[in-house]
């Protein structure tokens, strides 16, 4: 008999560790996210970790500013940028205060609210592809900019809560390259997912973007 998985939710000393370790620990895990229209669940399938300063790839390489500022806070905050115009991609805040890191939410499996979902990501051919990318992920779940900041520890009722859920055991664990991440910061094996997992992203290297003439 398969175990129902934890509702307890992660309190802020799991977060507050070094990125690498916190992102495959994140494989498993639920993400709860309260709309008007009801809860959204899902079970995070595949991460990427974002190692500030000591990492070329990552938004707060180069220091803090408006867009990033949310990486120097405490852990266990969402970090919501905006990306090429049109997409919101998620994060979570990790490591001590004032250093920044943060794991990229990168894809999940939809376990509760998926009629939700799909009224969000209407060009989802399954369920499957509901949350299948990280820009996906954060149109599922209503996530912008709005959320930015937010934390997901907070006592009290919030708008975005990790649940213990069900740790994957370290043997279904799998890394490799970010998926277009360029450069430096292109090389590191930082990206986590379950194996085999049919909600997974696929891997894709990065390709420059030309310029219009």
């Amino acid at each position: 008999m398969i175990a129902s998985p934890d509702r307890t939710p992660l309190a802020r000393e799991f977060f507050d560790r070094p990125v690498l370790e916190v992102a495959p620990d994140l494989l498993g895990r639920v993400l709860v996210r309260i709309t008007p229209e009801g809860p959204i669940e899902l079970r995070l399938t595949e991460v990427e970790a974002y190692d500030g300063a000591n990492d070329p790839g990552s938004h707060a390489y180069r220091g803090r500013t408006a867009r990033n500022g949310v990486m120097f806070g405490p852990p266990g905050h969402v970090y919501v940028y905006f990306t090429y115009g049109m997409w919101h991609c998620m994060n979570l805040v990790c490591g001590p205060e004032g250093r920044a890191s943060a794991v990229l939410l990168r894809a999940g499996e939809v376990i509760e609210g998926a009629d939700l979902a799909r009224k969000r990501r209407i060009s989802a051919r399954s369920d499957k592809e509901l949350a299948k990318g990280p820009a996906r992920l954060a149109t599922a779940l209503e996530v912008d900019r709005a959320l930015d900041g937010t934390d997901a520890c907070a006592p009290e009722s919030t708008p975005l809560t990790v649940l213990t859920g069900t740790p994957v055991s370290s043997d279904q664990v799998l890394n490799g390259p970010r998926t277009g991440v360029s450069g430096d910061g292109g090389v590191h094996p930082w990206r986590f997912w379950i194996a085999n997992d049919p909600t997974v992203s696929p891997y894709r290297a990065h390709v420059p973007r030309r310029r219009s003439t």
